[in-house]
């Protein structure tokens, strides 16, 4: 599905077990909420999309630029507006999708903090005003299908890199068990270079995230370690059962 497609998508809900859906115009889900805690992150993989996390002290998060490249079912940029106390921007091609966020998903009002930009991401992310400003750059751009990320080259990811800053990390969702997993990981590495890249082990879905540095460090692993305790303790993600299934593309 080209991205003119999916401008103008329709989008549809449902609802299983206390969870509500969205999807746009099948049956694939695109995101989630758990409509008894809405600000809470339901699936595996969206839950590791925060893995950033682990390369800032987590006194120093709040105040910080978080930058979605889709909105979804807006399960992080609500996380971290909400959660973690971050200026958010999403970026979507969709205003539908928006209008449902606000209207089902309770994607809160637009204010200082919270921005959702209806645009092609391939061309607002080069807009000069965002150039150097983001800290956490989370990218999950799939077709209504939800088969391939619709960006995808290394130019692309290139300049999600000019985005960031200099303590900067982009997590990016891929399917691990796709043919196209190494061509998008080739893409990342090409852009960031292979030191700066990180990734998981598939979910039970098929989901691998993917996390690169604007600045490649080597944390070490007891510093981790405690980032991941501090990470579970204050905002209850699963974060040192990340660090068993999280490693560095080169060593």
């Amino acid at each position: 599905m080209k991205r003119d497609s999916l401008a103008s998508s329709e989008v549809n809900l449902s609802e299983a077990d206390g969870i509500r859906y969205l999807h746009l115009g099948t049956e694939w889900v695109q995101g989630s909420m758990r409509i008894n805690a809405p600000f809470d992150i339901d699936l595996e993989y969206v839950q590791r999309m925060m893995a950033w996390l682990l390369f800032v002290p987590p006194e120093n998060v709040a105040g910080r630029h978080a930058m979605q490249l889709g909105l979804g079912a807006a399960a992080l940029t609500k996380f971290c507006y909400k959660k973690l106390r971050m200026t958010c921007t999403a970026v979507e091609i969709n205003p539908r999708v928006a209008d449902v966020c606000r209207a089902w998903m309770r994607l809160p009002p637009e204010d200082e903090r919270l921005r959702v930009v209806i645009a092609d991401a391939a061309r607002e992310i080069r807009q000069a005003e965002w150039l150097g400003t983001v800290d956490a750059l989370q990218v999950d751009l799939y077709d209504a299908q939800a088969a391939a990320p619709v960006l995808d080259s290394p130019d692309f990811y290139a300049d999600c890199r000019h985005l960031l800053t200099d303590e900067g990390c982009m997590t990016v969702n891929l399917f691990g068990r796709t043919a196209s997993f190494e061509r998008s990981l080739e893409s990342i590495a090409s852009a960031f270079g292979p030191r700066a890249v990180w990734q998981f082990k598939p979910t039970r879905e098929g989901n691998t995230v993917v996390l690169a540095q604007r600045t490649p460090s080597r944390p070490k692993r007891d510093v981790l370690q405690l980032r991941a305790e501090a990470i579970e303790a204050r905002w209850d993600l699963p974060a040192t059962k990340w660090l068993k299934v999280f490693k560095a593309l080169e060593k």
